[in-house]
């Protein structure tokens, strides 16, 4: 695939900087268990596998909205893609103008709006809005647990396939960049370190980063990368 991207600058807070406290000695997932087929059938048999949200942050995931109405209810698109041979997760860098993490790695997504039938549906609009996907071209396949972020929103992780056709038209008021990362190198626990987070982001705690050739993926999205990980590492061992 071809990056494509804009003008950006630096963030004010630089989440690299922070201690390092630890690393990730999970076993990880082969080329070979992370196929589309796979994680069809992983999502389609989810009630029988036995899993557990990442230990980390079992305070902020949730299975329903209703369970912390006061958030901001969002929704985004864990888009899989099939690139040179292999399954590739896409990811935005966003604008530096906006007034919710500005700068930072994400997927594609944002505000479930009153038009919206559920999460899915907005998760389909904003990756249309934000980089040019067009539903049609996007098969969800299962929503993981809500994610509840410092700034107040309530995040919903909607799986799914990117299919051949679609055009990547990056709107410049959201998104900064457009690239790739694959599924296979995401999914590996050893690349995931566990850093400091400062008690100026509401509490002291921890966050998880994943660096990829000059990328730095942390906070909510890396938490979400997590989970995805435990659930398809528990379906590998149990299916």
């Amino acid at each position: 695939m071809t990056q494509v991207s804009s003008t950006t600058a630096k963030p004010s807070f630089d989440p690299k900087t922070q201690p390092v406290v630890g690393a990730c000695n999970l076993a990880p997932l082969s080329e070979q268990e992370l196929t589309a087929e796979f994680i069809r059938t992983a999502f389609t048999q989810a009630k029988r596998i036995n899993w557990q949200v990442e230990p980390l942050y079992t305070h902020a995931f949730v299975k329903d909205f209703r369970e912390h109405p006061q958030s901001i209810q969002s929704a985004v698109c864990v888009g899989i893609i099939q690139h040179q041979g292999t399954l590739h997760v896409l990811f935005t860098k966003r604008a530096e103008h906006l007034p919710h993490h500005a700068g930072q790695v994400s997927f594609p997504g944002g505000r479930i709006e009153q038009q919206d039938a559920d999460a899915v549906a907005a998760a389909l609009r904003e990756t249309h809005e934000e980089v040019g996907i067009a539903p049609a071209f996007i098969e969800p396949i299962a929503e993981q647990p809500i994610f509840l972020t410092s700034t107040r929103f309530a995040m919903r992780p909607v799986v799914s396939l990117l299919h051949e056709g679609y055009r990547l038209q990056p709107n410049p008021q959201e998104v900064a960049e457009i690239f790739v990362v694959p599924l296979v190198e995401l999914l590996n626990p050893r690349r995931h370190t566990i850093h400091h987070l400062p008690r100026r982001f509401g509490r002291e705690g921890a966050y998880f980063s994943i660096a990829w050739e000059g990328q730095f993926i942390w906070g909510a999205t890396a938490a979400l990368v997590r989970n995805l990980y435990h659930f398809l590492s528990a379906a590998a061992r149990q299916l």
